[in-house]
Order: structure tokens, then C-alpha cells, then sequence
């Protein structure tokens, strides 16, 4: 498995580069740490942070200095990973991080991206068209959304709609082999969309039936409500330490799936880390 996590300056950022190697610690794995620095030319005429008219080679010292330190700190959060005999690689790249994490990830063939996100400021971020918005639309992998490091001792993975989504459960139940955690999956039956009985115990059997094929104990449940509402309400009271959601809007081709509302929303709201499933799109 090749992982790709987008490093910037700020501490959750570096906070999700550990998390990574704390993640995949049991795995067979590589984590590329891609770090975006500003372009020279768009911070000096755009102002950037920096001063008006600022001298372009006092400016690209300035960028180069804080390349090597960011760098400098990927290398040191590396230390868990490459402890582990886990390859964990630094790239430099130059331009509009959104548009560079997402180029750079078809560049090689990355089974997942890992974001750091200023808490609460991801509400913010995911109304506007900031590089979280972009990556968790139009990336082709699954993403994680990663708000603070904490142990992964319970999984919520949601289902819903007319779809079983055993993709996203085929693509998480390796990863914790070893590790063992409570694993539950959810369906819920929306009041509008409401399945049959049959249909959604059909659904949760599979999951049950993929859970024991990789050694863990089956746990599902099922509600019936507002998708939002009921998965934030599983994960209030059972404080899931990452909630694992596929869906997409059924009626677009493959090639041009986005996410819901719905799971944008609960991207936005939980305070839990997030990993949002996507199929294989290569």
C-alpha cells in the first residue's frame, strides 16, 4: 500500500505524518510526504504573506529557508515510520497545493491520501474551494480527514441507500489485521429511501461475513432517520475514533462521481477522523 500525505507548516499537518506510521505500523506500506511550497512569482505579485515589493531573491531565500525546515521536520516525524522499516519519503514541489497534491497523486499509484485539518476550521474550508474541498472531491483515492491523533480502538464504517458499500469495508479490515479494533457497521435506512427488511439484512451479513473473514468479530447494527443525525448520534455515544464513510451521488458516471452533501456535511460536523472511500478509479 502506497500512502500520500500533504505536509504544510502547520502542526496537524506533521500530526497526520504520524499518524500514518502509527496507522500502517502492521502493514506492508510506503508513505510519501509531499510538501507544497509557495511559488515565487505568485508571492511576490499576490502578496502571499510577504511584504509588498519585496525583493524577489529575498523572497525566494525566505521560501527555500522554510522548505528546509519543513522538510527537515518530515524527516524527523519520518522516525516512526522508517522504526518500523516502513519506507517514509520526502518530495518538494512548487505551486497551488491543491492542484500539486492532486497531480503529484497520479503521478504513482497512492492507495490513499492523509490531510491534517485545523479542527474546526475545516468548516470553513470544505464551503469554499480550499484544498481540502478539492482533494476530498476530485481525488481519486480514499482520503482520510485527520483532525488529532488518537489510538483506533473503534470504527463506525456507515452504510446507506440502496447499495451495501463492501468496498470500503474489504479496503479498511486489512489494514487492522493485527491490530484487532471494534469494528461496526452501520446502516441506515433514510425515511425517504427506506429498503426492505430483507434487503438490509442481507446487507449486513455480508459486512459480518467480511469481518470474520479478516479475524474480527462481527458487530452491525441498523436505525432508521436522517442519515447526518444518526451517524453523528452513533459516534456521540459511542466515541468511534474513526468513522469510515462511502457515498456518492448515484446518478453521475463513474468517471465523474462527487461527494453528497450529506457526506461532506458529516466531514464538516464530527470532530473524528474521517476516511472517505472511493473505488478504484485508475
Amino acid at each position: 500500500m502506497k500512502i500520500l500525505v500533504a505536509v504544510d507548516k502547520t502542526a496537524e499537518s506533521h500530526v497526520a505524518l504520524r499518524y500514518a506510521c502509527h496507522l500502517l505500523e502492521h502493514f506492508v506500506a510506503i508513505v510519501d510526504a509531499l510538501y507544497v511550497k509557495p511559488d515565487v512569482v505568485e508571492t511576490v505579485t499576490g502578496g502571499g504573506g510577504y511584504v509588498p515589493f519585496t525583493i524577489r531573491s529575498q523572497v525566494e531565500r525566505e521560501i527555500e529557508k522554510e522548505t528546509e525546515k519543513t522538510v527537515e521536520e518530515i524527516i524527523e516525524n519520518c522516525a516512526v515510520c522508517v522504526g518500523r522499516r516502513m519506507p517514509c519519503n520526502p518530495f518538494v514541489v512548487s505551486g497551488d497545493p491543491g492542484e500539486e497534491i492532486l497531480h503529484f497523486s497520479l503521478r504513482d499509484y497512492y492507495d490513499m491520501i492523509i490531510l491534517g485539518s485545523q479542527g474546526r476550521s475545516l468548516l470553513r474550508d470544505l464551503l469554499v474551494e480550499t484544498v481540502p474541498a478539492k482533494i476530498l472531491q476530485r481525488a481519486r483515492q480514499s482520503v482520510i480527514i485527520l483532525r488529532n491523533f488518537r489510538p483506533i480502538h473503534k470504527i463506525l464504517v456507515a452504510y446507506r441507500g440502496r447499495q451495501c458499500h463492501q468496498g470500503a469495508l474489504e479496503f479498511i479490515t486489512p489494514l487492522f489485521t493485527k491490530k484487532k479494533p471494534e469494528i461496526t457497521v452501520l446502516y441506515v435506512q433514510e425515511m425517504e429511501q427506506v429498503g426492505s427488511e430483507e434487503f438490509v439484512e442481507a446487507c449486513l451479513k455480508t459486512g459480518e461475513e467480511t469481518l470474520r473473514r479478516y479475524g474480527h468479530a462481527p458487530l452491525t447494527k441498523s436505525a432508521k432517520g436522517e442519515f447526518v443525525e444518526e451517524i453523528l448520534r452513533a459516534v456521540a455515544l459511542e466515541r468511534y475514533d474513526l468513522l469510515v464513510l462511502a457515498d456518492f451521488e448515484p446518478e453521475l458516471p463513474k468517471n465523474l462521481k462527487v461527494l453528497s452533501d450529506e457526506v461532506l456535511e458529516l466531514v464538516r460536523l464530527t470532530t473524528r477522523p474521517v476516511l472517505v472511500y472511493r473505488e478504484d478509479n485508475y
